[in-house]
């Protein structure tokens, strides 16, 4: 009997040992799932790496940049991803690089109704250290000295409000795939493709002040990147806004971050994302629209570029005017 006894209370405290360790062991495989896996509608508690002027405000926005002139700010997801099949072998170290899918709703807000500076850049990186990077037209990712360079194992989608001649950028309203550069591989003015063929290529204004939501689609046997884009009161057209053949694999390493940048010039520009969400192997988690904090409504009340010179000039040509009229009565009298 007091053996029985000694033996149920030895299976009593070993008990709380084995759930522990059953504990572990699921929050082990929930941590590795949600690593290929995850979805934000709003950033408020999120623990994204913020760097330069990126902040959450209170209402759960990503702010990327605050206006300020000449500002870069980056979030990046906390945890490395791994991009390469270690099952295949490639010439590439490691496997080839893995099918993924990225979905975010984002805004960019201008001072002016006609022009904005720079852009927002979704980007896989083998780094969370952009300190080196410039802002303005460089997007904080790359800068003058190692734009182009393959060291750099850099893909990115740029949202691309500046025409800049240097990098043979199409228009100040365009979307680019870039590999290492910001000399896009390709690049396409923003709009989208209505489903059911209602009009063919419908424009979308990036600096518009309004949401809109962008898919970035790589498929890892094609080779192939897809990217769409569309208002956010609509899902996600069937045909892409533009595509590139690219084999990733010689870009992406093994272990990546992934997030965003955001930069601007000498134009006072908000840059904003929504909500964010992605996944290895299989289509974005959908985002749920109706839990996304809003934009600010203006910043401030939007003025014309065209106003903005023309104004300071007339101004003095008044003052210039007055001041000689009021000489020449003064020598007349």
């Amino acid at each position: 009997m007091m053996e029985h006894k000694e033996t149920t209370m030895a299976g009593k405290k070993l008990l709380p040992i084995c759930f522990l360790l059953v504990g572990l062991h699921l929050v082990a495989f929930t941590a590795g799932e949600d690593d290929d896996q995850f979805v934000y509608s709003g950033f408020t508690g999120s623990n994204l790496i913020l760097d330069g002027a990126a902040s959450v405000t209170s209402t759960g926005l990503l702010e990327l940049t605050n206006g300020t002139l000449r500002q870069k700010g980056h979030a990046i997801y906390p945890t490395q991803l791994r991009f390469r099949d270690q099952n295949m072998t490639t010439p590439a170290a490691g496997g080839a690089v893995r099918s993924f899918s990225a979905s975010f709703v984002f805004g960019i807000l201008s001072g002016y109704p006609d022009v904005s500076a720079n852009g927002i850049a979704f980007f896989v990186a083998p780094t969370t250290d952009f300190s080196s990077a410039m802002a303005a037209q460089y997007l904080g990712i790359l800068n003058g000295s190692n734009n182009g360079n393959a060291t750099n194992r850099i893909f990115a989608v740029e949202l691309d409000t500046m025409k800049n001649n240097e990098f043979r950028d199409i228009s100040d309203n365009h979307v680019g795939i870039d590999v290492n550069s910001l000399v896009s591989v390709n690049s396409t003015d923003a709009g989208y493709y209505p489903d059911g063929g209602g009009g063919g290529f419908r424009t979308l204004t990036l600096i518009s002040h309004e949401a809109m939501q962008a898919w970035v689609d790589y498929d890892g046997e094609a080779k192939k990147i897809d990217v769409t884009l569309a208002p956010l009161t609509m899902g996600k057209p069937a045909r892409p806004l533009l595509s590139a053949a690219y084999d990733l694999s010689t870009v992406i390493p093994d272990m990546a971050y992934i997030g965003f940048s955001s930069s601007t010039g000498l134009v006072d520009s908000r840059h904003y994302v929504l909500g964010w969400s992605f996944a290895m192997d299989g289509p974005a988690p959908a985002i749920d629209i109706a839990k996304l904090p809003k934009l600010p409504r203006e910043f401030p009340k939007p003025r014309s570029k065209v106003l903005e010179i023309i104004l300071p000039i007339a101004t003095a040509a008044l003052v210039l005017f007055v001041g000689t009229v009021l000489v020449l009565l003064g020598e007349g009298s």
